[in-house]
């Protein structure tokens, strides 16, 4: 195949987690049964929150809102992969291909932003909590959320448009799961020092500063609780935030720990197991968190099964 003009590639490999043919009903039968407690346990974090009125707060609309971002991120990269085991076809389009990897851009950043969004929300509740109905009114909880959208839309339209001007050569195989950008662009035939200088640096400064709000917001909490005199209402203050703590120290650890062992081990295939952890683990193991570390879900849910 020449290189040229992108509109002449007919389509990617995708090469998976693993080439055993024996491991493949395994593999199946593995994330087809994560993808099911993902959606289930995310839908059912949402109908808890849209049908009590108690939990019609801000800190619940981020919530149910950040299980919806966690369903369409799992949906990206798991249904594509269920079919290739099924079908024994690896085979993706190259316009299916950057789909797939726009929205997975998309979501994964909205997914940080909503962690940033919910931090900040804790940091008013606890660190000035006479002003959080005056704060984070629904009109201002809307535009964080409108803005969240806008953000991560933009740094997907980028990027995608970034790697539609690249050509490619007859190498296509991704030793991946899904169309993750870096090892799309490494295909590529043509110059792509543009391309990586612009991934670099929307993923470092979309990364970075979201997670130095949320580290500020901690820290300004953290600092609060330790103010408070009786123990009683030190565990009253934490617990409002633990389960946001968690699912952040899960998102983050888990991410940072693919990419900097990809940095450290050069195997594409090692990066593309460990990418299981924040693509499908995290999104799964979100609604146990919260629901079980939540009284308020807890009744919630109770409300909704009877």
């Amino acid at each position: 195949m020449e290189s040229g003009n992108h509109t002449q590639i007919p389509e990617f490999i995708l090469l998976g987690l693993s080439e055993e043919a024996e491991l493949q009903p395994l593999l199946f039968g593995l994330f087809l049964s994560m993808y099911l407690v993902t959606i289930t346990g995310n839908l059912l974090i949402i109908l808890a929150i849209t049908t009590d009125s108690h939990l019609h707060t801000p800190m619940y609309f981020f919530l149910s809102n950040l299980s919806f971002t966690d369903i369409c991120f799992t949906s990206t990269t798991v249904p594509k992969m269920l079919m290739n085991i099924q079908g024994q076809n690896k085979v993706i389009t190259y316009e299916d291909c950057i789909t797939q990897m726009f929205f997975f851009l998309l979501f994964a950043v909205l997914d940080n932003f909503l962690l940033t969004v919910m931090a900040y929300d804790r940091f008013v509740a606890i660190c000035h909590p006479l002003h959080y109905i005056v704060i984070m009114n629904p009109r201002f909880c809307g535009l964080l959320l409108l803005a969240s959208w806008v953000l991560s839309f933009l740094h997907s339209v980028l990027n995608a448009l970034m790697v539609l001007h690249l050509s490619f050569c007859t190498e296509l195989e991704i030793s991946h799961f899904f169309c993750e950008l870096n090892q799309v662009i490494q295909l590529a035939c043509s110059d792509t020092f543009l391309t990586d200088l612009v991934m670099y640096l929307t993923i470092g400064i979309l990364g970075a500063i979201p997670l130095i709000g949320i580290l500020f917001s901690y820290t300004k909490i953290v600092s609060s609780i330790l103010k408070i005199l009786s123990v009683r209402g030190k565990y009253k203050a934490f617990s409002t935030c633990g389960s946001h703590l968690s699912v952040v120290s899960l998102f983050y650890g888990t991410a940072f720990g693919v990419y900097l062992s990809s940095a450290a081990i050069e195997n594409s295939r090692a990066t593309a197991i460990a990418s299981v952890m924040y693509t499908v683990a995290t999104p799964m193991l979100n609604p146990f968190i919260y629901s079980l570390r939540n009284k308020d879900i807890k009744q919630a849910l109770r409300k909704l099964f009877s």
